[in-house]
């Protein structure tokens, strides 16, 4: 009668346990230097021989020569813990046996000593499945149980098991099964099976089992059925859904040559694959190349595709579309190969520090000349800027005049120019005929208001006289080449107030009162004093 690989090749000692070298050591010692405890609890993935190890234990402890860590197997208790039909060894499965009462049942059982071995052992395995009440009730036998009984809890989750659980048993963690270890089992069983296989097609199975030797034993009773006693790795690649390891060749060289056509013809190729089965194929041929030294990835192209792969993965538990995602993690690839390198990098930067700079002197002077070409130019635009808000004042007292008196701001805008304003001193320009004299000359207090109220109430005016050109008249022959035009004449002496009407009514009168004279006066300090205002204005009577 045929039987699974699984139950088959299961290991009936300490020395054929696959992987879990530290188990197996510690649990040999304590047998050989008979210092054993009342309670183990073995947790592991699944199929990382958490049961099998709870068996040969229970066999070693009940052997007739022993307990030791190598049973005989010629004395009736190993004979009949080989065939799982021992009477002192009680395997419980907590899963089906979970409640409050079928935990007392076990707790009576614990009350007889056993019936021909030397202890009573009880196997409970997926242990975490027990409710909260039959935890309780198991606490005070697992603590202080009979000398003669010992207790093997297994279980795939620790961390749901209660503290005061754990605190009662010597806890031993199954690990994950390497791939080293499972391929050389692999082709252990297949040579006593007489089955060819290849090298890479063990990989592969060894890679889904994902750790657990017992589902890749199962898996590898599937492929010799599939492969007809022949495991290779294309008819396993098309038994498991995953990709031959020669199509993930093509697919890394297509990405790498940044060929975009080719990239899209895989892509809809790829679709009768899981997405995620795809990238974790993927994600393993990289880590072979980082392994193998594989001259076409450099270790920073690697860490980028694989973080390009792992952010794929994250999209898929967010149930993106498998096909979607696919095209996104290659097309960023091809992208991620036209970033620069460390290397690339250094090099440019090496370019660039030994090419033929100026020296240091001539590095200053350059640094000096341009300091003094931004000082003088941010002067210049200063100067620029200040012209520019005097000269919209100017406008706005055109205007003011304007909408006061029309017939004062047209004789104003035409007479008077704007030359400059500075520290407080008006330059204007006045060549106004003897109507706009008059006019101005009327109208003086007026502009001086308006002056006082835009630039400022201690704005000093200046004006500046030039002549009047006199306009030609139509019938008049224009002038030859040879004749020269005249310059309007202007006071030199800008001290000195223009004697012209207009200058003499807009200039400062010496008897006029100044505006510190106004606040220095004995009834506005007293009229401050007593109501503390936050601004004083000073308006000229108009």
């Amino acid at each position: 009668m045929s039987q699974v690989l699984a139950l088959k090749y299961r290991p009936k000692s300490f020395d054929g346990l696959i992987g879990q070298n530290s188990v197996t050591q510690t649990l040999t010692l304590a047998l050989n230097q008979n210092r054993l405890s009342h309670a183990y609890l073995f947790s592991g993935l699944r199929g990382s021989g958490k049961t099998s190890t709870a068996r040969i234990f229970s066999k070693a402890l009940i052997c007739e020569k022993g307990p030791r860590a190598t049973p005989c197997e010629e004395c009736e208790n190993c004979k009949m813990a080989n065939e799982n039909r021992h009477i002192d060894i009680i395997e419980m499965d907590a899963a089906s046996s979970r409640k409050i009462d079928d935990i007392r049942e076990l707790i009576e059982h614990t009350k007889y000593k056993p019936n021909s071995a030397r202890y009573k052992i009880f196997i409970i395995d997926e242990v975490h499945m027990l409710t909260k009440e039959a935890f309780n009730a198991l606490l005070k036998t697992l603590e202080e149980p009979p000398q003669y009984v010992k207790f093997i809890l297994a279980t795939t989750d620790p961390l749901k098991l209660p503290p005061t659980i754990l605190s009662r048993t010597q806890h031993f963690r199954f690990k994950q099964i390497g791939e080293k270890d499972v391929v050389n089992h692999l082709s252990y069983i297949l040579n006593l099976e007489n089955v060819k296989y290849e090298e890479e097609a063990l990989r592969m199975l060894s890679r889904a089992g994902n750790g657990s030797l017992r589902d890749t034993l199962t898996l590898l009773d599937q492929a010799i059925i599939f492969s007809k006693g022949d495991i290779t790795a294309p008819t396993l690649a098309s038994m498991l859904g995953l990709l031959d390891p020669k199509e993930l060749n093509t697919i890394f060289d297509v990405l790498l040559s940044k060929n975009r056509d080719k990239t899209v013809k895989i892509i809809k190729e790829l679709e009768n694959y899981e997405c995620e089965v795809v990238i974790d194929e993927m994600i393993a041929y990289l880590k072979n190349a980082f392994f193998s030294m594989d001259s076409r990835f450099s270790t920073l192209l690697i860490e980028r595709f694989f973080r390009i792969l792992s952010e794929a993965k994250n999209l898929l538990y967010l149930n993106a579309d498998n096909s979607f995602v696919l095209s996104l993690v290659f097309f960023k690839m091809i992208e991620a190969t036209n970033i620069k390198t460390i290397d690339e990098m250094i090099e440019n930067l090496e370019s660039e520090k030994f090419r033929v700079e100026p020296t240091l002197e001539a590095k200053a002077v350059k640094s000096q000349t341009k300091q003094e070409l931004e000082t003088t130019q941010s002067k210049i635009n200063t100067k620029n800027q200040e012209n520019k808000e005097s000269e919209d004042r100017f406008q706005r007292l055109v205007f003011l005049l304007k909408d006061r008196n029309l017939d004062t701001g047209i004789c104003f805008e035409k007479s008077i120019t704007f030359v400059s304003f500075e520290d407080k001193v008006l330059k204007l320009n006045s060549r106004a005929d003897e109507s706009c004299k008059k006019t101005l000359r009327h109208a003086s207090s007026i502009i001086k208001h308006f002056v006082q109220e835009i630039f400022g109430i201690d704005t000093v005016i200046k004006m500046e006289k030039s002549e009047i050109s006199k306009p030609r008249e139509e019938n008049t022959p224009k002038a030859t080449e040879k004749e020269e035009v005249q310059p309007p004449i202007t006071q030199s002496k800008e001290g000195e107030n223009c004697g012209s009407c207009v200058a003499e009514h807009l200039s400062k009168d010496k008897g006029e009162i100044d505006a510190n004279e106004i606040l220095s006066n004995s009834f506005i300090k007293k009229a401050t004093e007593l109501f503390e205002p936050k601004k004083i204005e000073i308006h000229p009577k108009i």
